[in-house]
C-alpha cells in the first residue's frame, strides 16, 4: 500500500487508503473505541461521544457500517429500536485505534513538552518577514 502524502496520484485507485480515512477520522476513532466494549443505541453513542452531531454520527454509521466494521441492527417495534455494535472486523480495528489511543495518553507529556521546547525554540528566533 502507497501512502503518499499527495492528493490525486491513484487516490480512488486506492481503497485501502480510504478505509484509513474512515477509521481515522475524527468521529471514526470515537466511534471504535467506544463501541469496542459493548452495543449502543444511537442516542446513547451519541452521548457517550459528546460533541458529535446527530448528521455527523450518522454518515459515520454508515460509512463504517459499509465497510464492514459496524453492525446496524433494526428492531421491528414501536417506537423503532436500533443498536450499533462492531463486527468481528470492526472489534480489530478498534483494538488498533485504541492502542493508539493509548499510546496518545501515555506519551501525552513527552508531547506537550516537545511543544513548549519548538514554541520556544520559534519565539527565540527573528521572524521573517
Amino acid at each position: 500500500m502507497k501512502v503518499s502524502g499527495r492528493k490525486g496520484d491513484g487516490e480512488a485507485m486506492c481503497p485501502h487508503r480510504l478505509v484509513l480515512e474512515h477509521v481515522t477520522s475524527r468521529w471514526g476513532v470515537l466511534v471504535l473505541i467506544q463501541l469496542h466494549d459493548r452495543s449502543y443505541r444511537f442516542s446513547e453513542l451519541r452521548r457517550a461521544i459528546g460533541r458529535v452531531s446527530e448528521k455527523m454520527l450518522t454518515q459515520t454509521l454508515q460509512t463504517l457500517e459499509r465497510d464492514g466494521l459496524v453492525h446496524r441492527d433494526a428492531k421491528p417495534v414501536i417506537p423503532p429500536r436500533v443498536d450499533y455494535s462492531l463486527t468481528e472486523l470492526g472489534r480489530e480495528a478498534a483494538e488498533q485505534v485504541r492502542a493508539l489511543a493509548q499510546w496518545t495518553e501515555r506519551r501525552m507529556d513527552d508531547v506537550l513538552s516537545a511543544r513548549r521546547a519548538y514554541d520556544e525554540a520559534r519565539d527565540i528566533q527573528p521572524r521573517a518577514s
